[in-house]
This record gives C-alpha cells, structure tokens and sequence, in this order.
C-alpha cells in the first residue's frame, strides 16, 4: 500500500510542476516560435529540455536530501538570502498568476461564451475550492493528472487533423536551418524558470518523500515532470508546424486559438478552449501553492495558516485582473525578474550540495554540478540579457 502511495506521489509532484509549466504563455510561445523557425524550432526544444532536466535534476536531489525548502537552504548558506529568493518567487508568481487567471476566462468565454472576466472569477473559485478542502494536497494532485491527461489528448487530436510534416521536424531536430539563442532561454524559463522547478521539489517535501533512501524515485519523478511538459510542447509544435506548412497564417491576436482552429475548424476552435482553460488553472493552483511553499517556513503563523495564505494568493490575483485587468507593465518587469531566478536559485543549490551541514555525507555527482555551472553561466548572461531590455520598456 505504501509503495502505492508513493508511486502516486511521485506523479503528482511530476504533473504539479509540468502543469504549472504548461501555462497561457507556454501555449503562446511554442506557437509563435513554430511559425517563425518552422521545422528548426524542433532543435529549440530538444536544446531546452536537456537544459530543463539538467536544471531540475539538480535541485530536486538537493532539496530531498536536504529535507528542507529552497528557501530554508539559501538561509542556512546566506542569512537574508532565502528572503531574497522568496520575495522574487513570490512576485514572480502573482504577477504571473494574474495572466493565468486571465487565461482561465480566456478559456470558459471560447467555451461557453461568457465574459473572461466571470470565466476568471468562477476558475478562480474552483481553485480556491481546492484548497479548502480537508485533503487538499491529494485533490490537488488529482487535479493536475486529469488536466494534464485532457491537455494532452485533446492536443493529440489536433495534431494528427493538422497532418505535420512529421520527417522534416525529426530532421531539423538535428540539423536546424537556424539556431535561436533568445527561443531556448524563453522555452527554459517557461519551464523551468521562477517557481515552476520548485513545485515538484517542495509538493514531495511536503508528502514525506525525501531523504537519501527517496533520491532514484525523486530522480525519476523530477525527469518524467520535464517529459510531460515537453510532449506537450512537441505535439503543439507540430499542429501548428502542420498548420502552416499548409500555408496557412495564424491570427497575430491570439496565434494558438487559430491553430487548433484552422486544424480541426469549430471543434478545434471548442478544444482549445478547453486546453487554455485547463493550462491556466492548473497554472494558477501551481503557481499559488509552490509561492505560498517560499515563505511558510519563515514562522509559526505562516505555517499554520498556509492553506489560507494559497486562498488569499489567488483571491487576490483573481480580483486583480476582474477589477484592473493584466497590468502588462508589471508583467514585462517580473518576466525579466523571473530570468535571474533559476540561475540564482541553482546557484544556491549547487552551492549546497557541498555543505555537509546541509546535506550531511550526500556526494553530489560531478557530472551534475558541471551541468549545474554551464547553465548557470547561460541563464545569468540571458536573464541580464533579458531584464536589460524589459526595463526600458517600462518607460517608454
């Protein structure tokens, strides 16, 4: 029986973190990318999801065999430095919540034709229902595999009616006509940028799954999150590389609705309104609890009440944007935040992993600190890169 509850574990914490990945914007970009590199931004993947398991490998293990949050490691390195992680984590993931809420009635008004604004508001509720509950940790896992199974099924559909030129991508995977530097750093921090690589992390934490004895099963849950989130990602490249093989032009406005609706017509149009909904509001219960994960430890008070902190995380970003709307600004401001979290937040982790006082006699593989330090390297020039060119964006 124990077995079997760990096995189920293990594959909520995989879907919490694909989920919380597989958003508004993961939808958004893997379909404006499609269609700008074609059968090249198979290469775009590939690069980003061995950056994606390098990256969550790492900190997975350390936070197992620590048994203790990201958040709680970075203060035992640096005092004040855990505060600093969660303060970026927490802002990161309300603005970002804001456009999953948005998502969400984005997703019920192509349903069933009400307004986005009362489709957010009744997700928000549902979302909210979920951690009211006694057993909210077990729903919420439930929550995500169903979501995610229907997510990817429906996208599925869509992409044999798209009918991709399947061998082409297979060989651009390989041999790309042209690499983009700027879409693999937006494909990693999509996935595995600011709160979304911790949701799996402090979800097994949180279930008892940790220590050195859990390390191969986290392993194994921490590469099968990164899978889910990118056969999702593989099967949306080629509806929309099949859409527009055809030579067919998306609507600029909202590019993954006209794919599935050029692909399968008003059925299509009707699924993608399912799987915007389920993106966002599997998004949005990720975002709020792995947020809500960063600063619990920090007292008595907050950790008794956390349930009601996750409430409040997504009452707020709910009635954010029924009253004011997306507030783009602060979105372009916390997107480039967002850039500098992973690179800071492995940092840390690998940082760690050589502390005995924090993971006691654990060794950490070699192999996995190098591949730590290359993309630490890489995320920090792209993160400034990026955080460089949001800020004046702010005020022009």
């Amino acid at each position: 029986m124990k077995k079997q509850s760990n096995a189920s574990l293990l594959l909520g914490a995989a879907f919490l973190m694909a989920t919380s990945a597989i958003g508004p914007g993961f939808l958004t970009q893997t379909t404006v990318f499609t269609e700008t590199l074609l059968a090249s931004f198979g290469f775009v993947i590939l690069v980003s999801i061995i950056i994606d398991i390098g990256a969550q490998m790492n900190i997975w293990r350390i936070i197992a065999v620590s048994e203790k949050r990201a958040q709680d490691i970075a203060n035992d390195i640096l005092p004040g430095l855990g505060y600093f992680l969660a303060a970026l984590i927490v802002m990161g993931g309300l603005a970002f919540n804001i456009g999953n809420i948005a998502g969400a009635g984005l997703g019920t008004n192509v349903i069933f034709g009400i307004s986005p604004e009362m489709g957010a508001l009744l997700s928000g509720i549902l979302a909210i229902g979920i951690f009211i509950v006694k057993e909210a940790g077990r729903l919420m896992d439930r929550f995500t595999q169903i979501l995610g199974f229907v997510m990817i099924g429906l996208t599925i559909y869509v992409m044999f009616t798209a009918q991709p030129p399947v061998g082409e991508a297979v060989a651009k995977t390989f041999v790309p006509d042209k690499i983009d530097i700027l879409a693999i750093i937006t494909l990693v921090g999509g996935t595995v940028g600011g709160y979304i690589t911790f949701a799996g992390g402090h979800r097994l934490i949180d279930a008892g799954v940790k220590g050195k004895e859990a390390l191969p099963e986290v392993t194994k849950s921490s590469i099968s999150a990164i899978g889910i989130a990118s056969i999702m990602r593989i099967f949306l490249f080629l509806a929309a590389l099949g859409v527009v093989s055809q030579g067919l032009a998306l609507d600029p406005s909202n590019p993954p609705a006209s794919v599935f609706q050029l692909a399968a017509g008003n059925i299509g149009y009707k699924i993608f309104g399912v799987v915007m909904w389920a993106a966002a509001v599997t998004s949005v219960v990720g975002a709020a609890y792995t947020s809500v994960s960063f600063i619990r430890t920090f007292s008595p008070t907050l950790e008794k009440y956390h349930k009601w902190l996750i409430v409040a995380f997504i009452a707020i970003s709910t009635l954010v944007f029924v009253i004011i709307g997306k507030p783009v600004k602060i979105l372009v401001l916390v997107g480039s935040l967002n850039g500098l979290i992973l690179p800071i937040a492995l940092g840390v982790m690998l940082v760690a992993a050589y502390k005995t006082k924090i993971v006691g006699d654990y060794k950490h593989p070699l192999w996995m600190t190098l591949f730590g330090i290359v993309i630490v390297i890489a995320m920090s020039y792209m993160g400034v890169y990026s955080l460089i060119n949001g800020i004046p964006q702010l005020f022009k």
